[in-house]
């Protein structure tokens, strides 16, 4: 058991007596290692993950009578029904449709998973679980110094896009530029006077957004705009007018030195190119194929409505609407390049609904909260905005819910970020 706490600041009822002062601090540097090593050692965040929800669910098994330890379940349930709600949705399709194909539980499983590791990190005091900001910071630094000194000869270029020997450049860019702003958003729970932690946090944005400027990942930079917004919305920029005039000079000037150099101009050529090809009756171009997949995702909804193709069977429909002369071989893909498209062929509208309960699951508690005089959540609500927001616009042109790598990353943010605001809350009501 846990003895109880040495000094003043922490009450004795603070954690159930199960969790020993070694199990928090092992948790700690798991929350910080899980982010810091995404991109650079391929599986190493599903293992800190997995160790984590270990500890969970021991936890859990052993707290089963301890008052309050699962009602979070139903204070946030929201947040529960849509962690669970797809995995469920998935299992009864392939009860229904007289089908068995285990892996695509897999990367959904995370999200489940995530509920009893909140129920854990609830219990810890917040300033513990704050280090996850440090692990963000350090992802990206990682992948930009990996950037900046493993360079192929003659450098990154659109034919060689900077990206990992486990992923490819579109996830990698998000990744690392949603690492880059978390670095940033986290900076609220820090000492704003502290020129040191400043530095580092802006080193890390710089780094990971030159890893993503590299990867050349277009559908990601989408999500720059949504985050400055929601910088300016934490740190009270739109409330003085002097900061808002500087910040906005500030977006205009960096957002027209990277619009100028040669990786965004070239990248935003091909897509003015492909749209141009497309309009002349070309389609055989990056652009065009894609609207040509969404196109056969849309047509494969419309004759399977209801629960759609089956999870995991979307390239096997497609290949049949190829023989059958509604769509180009060309196209015939495992996925739809969009969380949407991909959604609507293989799980029909049961499938949007899940994908719906899950954006608007992982968004609303965070939004509730974005308004909170305390640093500390009012830094994690938009932290965990960050999350959601990302997830929705990198899922509009790649499949985000697919990688383990990223839900594992996606659920245990999320599930930090929440159990900071819940933590933070009790504290506050204690001290009070």
């Amino acid at each position: 058991m846990a003895p109880a706490a040495r000094n003043g600041n922490v009450h004795t009822n603070f954690w159930p007596m199960i969790f020993a002062p070694s199990l928090i601090w092992l948790s700690t540097a798991l929350l910080f290692l899980a982010p810091a090593i995404n991109l650079a050692w391929r599986g190493g965040t599903g293992y800190c993950f997995f160790a984590l929800v270990l500890f969970a669910l021991g936890a859990a098994v052993a707290n089963r009578r301890t008052p309050g330890y699962f009602t979070a379940l139903r204070t946030y349930r929201w947040y529960t029904a849509g962690m669970l709600t797809w995995l469920v949705a998935v299992g009864l399709q392939q009860l229904f449709m007289h089908y068995w194909l285990p892996r695509q539980f897999d990367a959904l499983s995370r999200f489940a998973l995530a509920l009893p590791l909140f129920l854990l990190l609830r219990q810890f005091p917040s300033r513990n679980l704050r280090v996850v900001g440090w692990g963000c910071a350090a992802g990206a630094i990682v992948v930009g110094g990996w950037a900046l000194l493993d360079q192929l000869r003659g450098g990154w270029t659109d034919a060689s896009r900077l990206n990992n020997y486990y992923t490819n450049a579109i996830p990698f860019g998000d990744t690392a530029l949603l690492l880059a702003f978390l670095s940033v958003f986290t900076f609220g729970w820090d000492s704003p006077r502290d020129w040191r932690t400043l530095t580092i946090k802006l080193l890390a944005l710089v780094s990971g957004g030159y890893a993503s400027y590299l990867s050349g990942t277009r559908g990601g930079w989408l999500a720059i705009p949504v985050f400055a917004v929601m910088l300016s919305a934490q740190y009270g920029w739109l409330a003085h007018k002097k900061r808002l005039l500087i910040y906005g000079l500030a977006l205009v000037i960096g957002g027209g030195a990277l619009l100028s150099t040669g990786r965004v101009a070239t990248r935003m050529d091909a897509v003015t190119a492909d749209f141009s090809q497309f309009e002349r009756g070309d389609d055989n171009t990056s652009v065009g194929l894609r609207f040509q997949l969404w196109q056969a995702s849309w047509q494969l909804f419309t004759e399977h409505p209801v629960y759609g193709v089956g999870k995991g069977k979307l390239e096997k429909a497609l290949g049949e609407l190829a023989q059958r002369g509604a769509a180009k071989k060309e196209i015939v893909n495992e996925r739809a390049h969009s969380d949407f498209f991909s959604t609507i062929a293989e799980q029909g509208v049961i499938g949007v609904l899940c994908l719906v309960l899950l954006y608007f699951s992982l968004s609303v508690y965070f939004w509730r909260n974005r308004l909170s005089n305390d640093p500390a959540i009012r830094a994690a609500a938009y932290s965990g905005l960050a999350v959601s927001s990302s997830t929705l616009i990198f899922g509009l042109t790649i499949d985000v819910l697919v990688p383990v790598m990223v839900t594992a990353l996606l659920a245990l943010l999320s599930a930090t970020f929440l159990a900071i605001i819940d933590s933070r809350k009790r504290e506050l009501a204690r001290a009070a």
